[in-house]
């Protein structure tokens, strides 16, 4: 009976171990993403060729689209990326603290802080300069 119950808790903290590296897994894969669509908003800003049209990779073929466009379709991307890994790490401290309770380990102190606005960054320079 004891065996059962000490199996039965090291298959829950190992399921939420496995889906905190998971979201981990996911955020860099994400952010790789990311990072790749800022790249190529980067060289349609800074192309040297003036065309209307540029190609554009979509799987495994290559097909000619206006230049305009493919930054709108990149930028919504990049905004729906942005959500995304906004979800995912939101998710990721609720797997996190689960997992410490589990564990019997105290919750992580400072880790649901959020960074500044640019309204309130904008309030303590103007304050500071005062």
């Amino acid at each position: 009976m004891e065996a059962q119950r000490v199996l039965e808790y090291l298959t829950e903290v190992e399921e939420a171990a496995e889906d905190v590296l998971s979201n981990k897994q996911q955020i860099v894969d994400l952010d790789k993403k990311r990072n790749m669509n800022r790249e190529a908003l980067n060289a349609l800003k800074h192309e040297l060729v003036s065309e209307e049209k540029v190609q554009v990779c979509f799987g495994n073929m290559f097909i000619k689209f206006p230049k305009a466009k493919t930054k709108e379709m990149i930028e919504r991307d990049q905004e729906q990326l942005d959500t995304e890994i906004s979800k995912v790490r939101q998710e990721l401290k609720d797997q996190l603290n689960h997992l410490n309770n589990l564990q019997g380990k105290p919750e992580l102190t400072g880790y649901n802080l959020s960074p500044l606005s640019s309204e309130e960054v904008e309030s303590i320079n103007h304050l500071l300069k005062s």
